[in-house]
């Protein structure tokens, strides 16, 4: 690593080749002035040069904008539609537009911080400032070019790090109740029969919607009561994708035997329409399907549409699709079902991500604990001491019998 260095009036240019441009391919030098005399310039020559070396001084005149492009060109094609589109606006809308231009030498962790201080005042949509959520995501996705930027050489360190990441509050479940299910299943019944399958399925089963769009008929065995649940169905940008689910895992859930009959009822129903046109269901058909075959799935955002529009028809202002995942599992942990069975039927790889979200609603038998751990301490207590247990302490002949405390000599 060479360095030199130059008088300038009072003080020292040090100049140091800190090699090629990681982007541009430029060679590229760093300079830094300091004071004092020749011996003292040679020894700050001389820590720069080291530091230089070592990789701590930043090489490169990208901007945020340069990383975000070669970034997204990288990272985006492993992402579903989803996250490309919430990516795609949190880039357009928020960190092109307020830091695109800033240079990554010159970025720290106050610049970050006084970033989420701006976008909490930042207007979203109908003029209200942006939810947590949204800011979370905003920084999240800068957070991970940077730290892509870290790896590829343009910076030592990713200052995001050291920066105060916005934190945002869970919000609080408010599933409906049994009533309030039992009326929307009631209401959609006669009004939308397929859509009250659907409903059945997501009330007993709490998968996901894109997960339910994706069943086929494969997937299902009446007989043995069990639903496999193997694929998703999600927006993508050139219309309906078909995907694995969001852990890229397969699981099963069990069926209840009225949840079992309504799928019954439903594959009669397709098979009849098949009937008239001389063809058999498929095993690949999917099970909820405009198409007569059942060649295509539903599209998730129809199936909250037509939830929405019932759900307003009885007064279910507050509730949504997604809260019906919410109500098997509240409702069955609120009845004493174990967590891992629920973490199992919720597609979970571990129950501690169930506890997590649903912990509120697990009934731990805490008070049963307490009395079981203090039986056990009073009866310990009855064995060291020979007595019958925490009764033969404070009770006489027919009534709490007071002791007087033991003297203590000398107190």
């Amino acid at each position: 690593m060479k360095g030199s260095m130059r008088r300038r009036g009072e003080s020292w240019e040090l100049r140091v080749y800190a090699g090629l441009d990681p982007v541009s391919g430029k060679h590229r030098y760093v300079q830094r002035t300091v004071k004092g005399g020749k011996r003292e310039a040679q020894r700050a020559l001389a820590a720069f040069v080291a530091e230089v070396g070592q990789g701590d001084v930043i090489s490169t005149d990208a901007t945020v904008s340069d990383l975000l492009d070669r970034w997204w060109m990288t990272a985006s094609a492993d992402w579903s539609a989803t996250t490309r589109r919430q990516n795609e606006s949190a880039i357009a809308h928020h960190v092109r537009s307020d830091l695109g231009s800033v240079r990554l030498a010159k970025l720290t962790a106050a610049d970050l911080d006084r970033w989420y201080a701006d976008l909490r005042r930042k207007p979203g949509r109908r003029g209200q400032t942006l939810a947590a959520s949204t800011i979370v995501r905003v920084a999240g996705v800068l957070r991970s070019a940077l730290t892509q930027a870290v790896k590829w050489g343009w910076i030592p360190r990713n200052p995001a790090s050291s920066s105060t990441m916005p934190k945002v509050r869970r919000a609080e479940l408010s599933p409906p109740d049994v009533e309030a299910m039992a009326a929307m299943l009631r209401h959609v019944r006669v009004k939308d029969p397929t859509l009250h399958t659907y409903l059945q399925v997501a009330a007993t089963t709490g998968a996901r919607r894109s997960q339910i769009c994706g069943l086929q008929w494969r997937d299902i065995d009446i007989s043995a009561r069990r639903v496999t649940f193997a694929r998703a169905v999600v927006d993508g940008d050139k219309g309906i994708e078909v995907k694995g689910t969001k852990t890229d895992r397969e699981y099963r859930v069990a069926l209840d035997d009225a949840t079992a009959q309504e799928l019954a009822d439903h594959a009669a129903r397709c098979v009849a329409r098949l009937d008239v046109l001389k063809v058999r269901l498929k095993g690949s058909a999917f099970v909820f399907s405009y198409e007569v075959d059942g060649s295509k799935p539903w599209r998730p955002d129809g199936v909250t549409h037509r939830w929405t529009r019932y759900r307003r028809e009885i007064g279910l202002e507050a509730v949504r699709l997604h809260d019906v995942r919410h109500f098997m599992a509240t409702t069955m942990l609120s009845a004493g079902v174990p967590v891992s069975v629920v973490a199992s039927r919720l597609g979970h790889s571990r129950a501690a991500t169930t506890l997590n979200v649903y912990s509120h609603f697990v009934d731990g038998g805490d008070q049963d604990a307490a009395d079981m751990l203090s039986g056990l301490i009073a009866s310990a207590e009855a064995t060291a001491d020979g007595t019958s247990g925490i009764d033969g302490h404070l009770m006489g002949n027919g009534g709490l019998e007071t002791k007087e405390a033991p003297r203590c000599d000398g107190a």
